[in-house]
């Protein structure tokens, strides 16, 4: 009776183990289909999945490969405090598992700090960053695995070319390819040159990718070089053997002999021709689809800078022209606004254009209570609004981590705007929490509304040419790159008919 008890529990056990082991398996295979589809949200929350079940079952190497895929997806949406998070609960699973094994993991090991020192590279930490890449030269040789020897070299030069230390990234490369080279592993080191300059052209180091280009066009020809030169070595070698087997049958036949000879130096030298016109075409070609590549970046550079610069001129010239007006009219009132308005305009260039150079900067953050912060944000507008106009200020009294300051120069211009364009209704300045990070902030206005063909370039500076007194439109545009940095985005509800209504996403 009891062993039979004990079978039962076992087979429960197993059954239990298996579907624990589908599961998990399930999780990561539909994060994948997520992440060929581009659904990087989906994808994002499907490998986690995948790597809570494969923890808990014990199985270290795939818990660790979908943790870190589940990382990456988190930072390249810069959500870096969710991702270092997550690398810290790996570290931690990693030592647990080690203590039971009694060994070190080092691929794992080493598959998680690489994914710190992406993080780090992204955020041009170079400090962080360089203790990173020594963690990772320590683990390659305390391991005296060939493969993580290759991937460090990889990631090393990864690490001196974005830092721009080329001198040290040209050691780390050449070093990898001699390996390839000495193994006559030609594909790879056609890889390697191929995964250079992509790294080139994503750090924007034109003259490393131009280098390396050159480098890449001269090892390509060599490459062919090489392989012209093994063919003709088989050639020599059948030749030899064929000559050989001629004498020992018969000496008399050395006048077909010398034919034979002939021949065969005829088809070594055509096949040497071939070859070199082969050669000689095919560096025309890519030398001259470089030339046409340079060509047209070169023009859409210009292209695009000179319809900056005419955007900034027609932005400018109905303000002048007003100007021009009064000054005739001897209208100083109408001098000074638009003299204000141009000033303001200047402020607000000058403004939007570090904002774009400083996105991967984030403001510093701090923890505040909602409830209060937006009560006092719509009280400083609040004699800016018709007195016909009802105010709602719906916001729990949580406490959320972002920059208050920053917030608020948002939230102000939303409210400043409802306030011009409402003389009756209402305005509402809502506070809602999506998750354990996601809230929304939402205003609301029963104004006059924003015509749908113009809700489209909202967010864009430039989009309307306009009298500069009447607003410069970048007020929005500042708003949008500020609640990028805030880690959120701003938008505009389009199916809102009654007034407009603004949607601030921020994680927090």
């Amino acid at each position: 009776m009891r062993s039979t008890y004990f079978i039962i529990t076992l087979a429960i056990c197993f059954c239990m183990s298996l579907h624990a082991e589908n599961k998990a398996n399930n999780y990561m295979k539909q994060a994948q289909s997520s992440l060929e589809q581009k659904d990087f949200t989906k994808a994002r929350y499907l490998f986690l999945q995948a790597y809570k079940a494969f923890s808990n079952e014990g199985d270290y190497t795939q818990a660790i490969d979908c943790g870190t895929k589940a990382t990456y997806l988190y930072y390249r949406e810069n959500y870096y405090q969710e991702a270092f998070e997550l690398c810290r609960q790996m570290t931690q699973f990693l030592l647990t598992e080690e203590q039971k094994a009694q060994k070190t993991f080092y691929d794992q090991r080493f598959q998680l700090t690489k994914e710190r020192l992406q993080m780090y590279i992204k955020l041009k930490n170079a400090a962080q960053a360089q203790l990173q890449l020594n963690t990772l030269d320590n683990l390659v040789s305390q391991a005296g695995s060939e493969k993580l020897a290759e991937d460090f070299l990889y990631t090393q030069a990864s690490y001196y070319y974005t830092f721009g230390q080329n001198e040290q990234g040209d050691a780390s490369f050449s070093k990898l390819i001699n390996q390839y080279k000495d193994k006559k592993e030609y594909d790879k080191v056609s890889e390697c040159y191929k995964h250079l300059i992509t790294i080139a052209r994503s750090a924007n180091n034109a003259p490393l990718m131009e280098r390396t280009y050159e480098k890449y066009i001269v090892w390509t020809d060599s490459v062919k070089a090489l392989n012209a030169q093994d063919e003709l070595g088989a050639l020599q070698l059948k030749y030899d053997d064929s000559l050989k087997t001629i004498q020992e049958k018969d000496d008399k036949l050395s006048g077909k002999q010398y034919m034979i000879v002939g021949l065969c130096t005829l088809v070594v030298i055509l096949i040497a021709g071939l070859l070199f016109v082969a050669f000689l075409l095919l560096r025309f070609i890519v030398l001259n689809k470089k030339l046409k590549n340079i060509i047209q970046t070169t023009n859409e550079h210009s292209e695009q800078q000179t319809k900056f610069i005419q955007s900034i001129s027609e932005q400018m010239k109905p303000t002048l022209d007003k100007l021009n007006v009064s000054a005739e009219e001897l209208r100083a009132e109408a001098i000074l606004t638009r003299v204000n308005a141009l000033k303001q305009f200047s402020v607000n260039i000058q403004e939007l254009s570090s904002l774009e150079s400083s996105l991967m900067e984030p403001y510093e953050v701090q923890s505040f209570n909602m409830g209060s912060f937006c009560k006092k944000t719509m009280d400083k507008v609040k004699d800016k609004i018709h007195p016909d106009v009802e105010v709602i200020v719906d916001a729990p009294q949580l406490e959320v981590k972002t920059n208050a300051e920053q917030l608020e120069r948002i939230l102000l211009h939303l409210l400043n705007n409802a306030a011009s364009h409402t003389t009756s209704g209402k305005i509402w300045l809502e506070f809602k929490r999506k998750g354990a990070h996601l809230c929304h902030i939402i205003v609301t206005d029963n104004g006059t509304g924003i015509p749908d063909e113009l809700k489209e370039n909202l967010f864009k500076p430039f989009s309307e040419v306009k009298d500069l007194a009447e607003g410069d439109g970048l007020g929005l545009p500042i708003c949008a790159l500020i609640a990028n940095k805030l880690n959120g985005s701003l938008s505009i509800d389009m199916d809102y008919k009654k007034g407009c209504r603004f949607i601030l996403v921020l994680q927090i």
